[in-house]
């Protein structure tokens, strides 16, 4: 990547500046230059300096304490819908490692009847995994389904979630792809970009890339190649003797980083902990379940 070639002290300032990563994370960054640094940001007030321009405003940005950013409107064509895609990969980190999270959020998105969607938010403790805030929100999504085009069909109803939130998490679970895209910018990764932290991306379902299958036990994994031999995720197995689930960077994060976090995550089920419950709160059924109930 890029960035990782300039020198460390100026890595840090456009981490610092550019991305506004949470006050309770630190993300090691080990660069070619052959030197490890552990990186903490300080979010102590509401209103920030980037590059010149006071962030704080109602038109920067969409929450108070996540500082989700506008990055762009979502009423779009289809080709502008992919233009937007490849002009945000480039700025997608590939690399870091989360440093004792404090708290996980999760993220899915039901959709009913072609358009009717319900999104949720559910935000653990970690490592407890105990759920301290959930939030939900309905509607309908305006964009067609198109297979590579999800964000822009959950991410508005998703991000309308997200402003509901008290808490402030260290790292993001998205049910959706992160760079195992055609275009580098899957579901995790565009909403990485949007919420400003790390963020991974846990699927259930292939979309590109070419992979074999793991072994059956729990913790093995192959890799997801491109056309380019590239490796841009992992075919995870997080249950002996199940589906395995298809894990890529969404951002701020390695994919090393990224399968360890799933697994530390997964308490006996395919999904990771924040993923399930997410997944739940959008059919309606968290409240419901019993504590046998398998997903």
């Amino acid at each position: 990547m890029a960035l990782c070639q300039l020198k460390n002290y100026y890595l840090l300032y456009s981490l610092y500046y550019k991305f506004g990563i949470s006050s309770r994370v630190e993300v090691e960054i080990i660069c070619p230059l052959g030197k490890k640094v552990l990186f903490s940001d300080y979010a102590g007030g509401s209103v920030r300096k980037r590059h010149g321009r006071v962030v704080g405003g109602q038109g920067d940005r969409y929450n108070e304490i996540m500082l989700i950013e506008r990055l762009h409107e979502w009423n779009v064509t289809v080709d502008r819908a992919i233009e937007i895609q490849r002009d945000l990969a480039g700025k997608i980190i590939q690399f870091g490692s989360i440093v004792s999270p404090r708290l996980i959020l999760g993220l899915d998105v039901s959709i009913r009847n072609r358009n009717e969607a319900t999104a949720a938010a559910v935000v653990l403790t970690y490592p407890e995994l105990k759920i301290v805030e959930k939030a939900f929100e309905t509607g309908k999504v305006d964009f067609p389904y198109i297979p590579g085009l999800l964000s822009f069909r959950e991410m508005p109803i998703t991000l309308r979630t997200c402003e509901k939130l008290k808490a402030n998490p260290d790292l993001v679970l998205v049910d959706g792809q992160g760079i195992a895209h055609p275009r580098r910018l899957g579901l995790a990764s565009h909403l990485g970009l949007f919420l400003n932290r790390p963020a991974i991306g846990c699927a259930k379902s292939h979309l590109y890339g070419n992979y074999e299958e793991p072994p059956v036990m729990r913790g093995s994994h192959t890799d997801i190649i491109d056309n380019d031999a590239k490796v841009i995720g992992s075919v995870l197995r997080t249950k002996s003797g199940v589906k395995p689930l298809f894990i890529s960077i969404g951002h701020m994060i390695c994919l090393s980083s990224a399968i360890q976090c799933v697994l530390q995550c997964c308490q006996g089920f395919r999904l990771p902990e924040p993923a399930r419950l997410a997944h739940l709160t959008s059919k309606g059924s968290l409240d419901k379940i019993t504590p046998n109930k398998r997903i």
